[in-house]
């Protein structure tokens, strides 16, 4: 894989983590949306991204950082989730309290998204 290619395709998962954040903030302030992505891991586009390239003989599983990512990714999931239980059973002020905690793990995910793109690059 070429520097340009681990760049783009670091950058499309740093779009994919922005893209949640910004669906879960629009659920806490009443829009709505589809449930599924933002609390299960496994439906949401980095979920995808991350079994298809942090698990078993993807291209980034042999790096540590990539199980920690995939931890944290799991982890981010059900604090959204909670935090959504809470908007929806109208504690709607305690929901967006506790998004501050949530962007504690996000930001240690874009920490490990930028720790291992230096890596591989360094390597590249």
């Amino acid at each position: 894989m070429t520097t340009d290619d681990l760049k783009q395709d670091f950058d499309s998962a740093r779009i994919k983590h922005v893209h949640f954040k910004s669906k879960l903030r629009s659920f806490l302030f009443g829009n709505g949306g589809d449930e599924g992505p933002l609390r299960d891991p496994e439906q949401c586009s980095m979920g995808l991204w991350i079994a298809s390239r942090m698990r078993g003989t993807g291209v980034y599983a042999h790096l540590p950082e990539a199980r920690r990512f995939d931890q944290q990714h799991v982890l981010i999931h059900k604090e959204a989730a909670r935090l959504m239980d809470l908007y929806l059973a109208g504690r709607v002020e305690e929901a967006s309290a506790g998004y501050a905690p949530l962007q504690v793990i996000a930001d240690e995910m874009t920490s490990l998204l930028q720790t291992m793109e230096t890596k591989l690059r360094t390597k590249a």
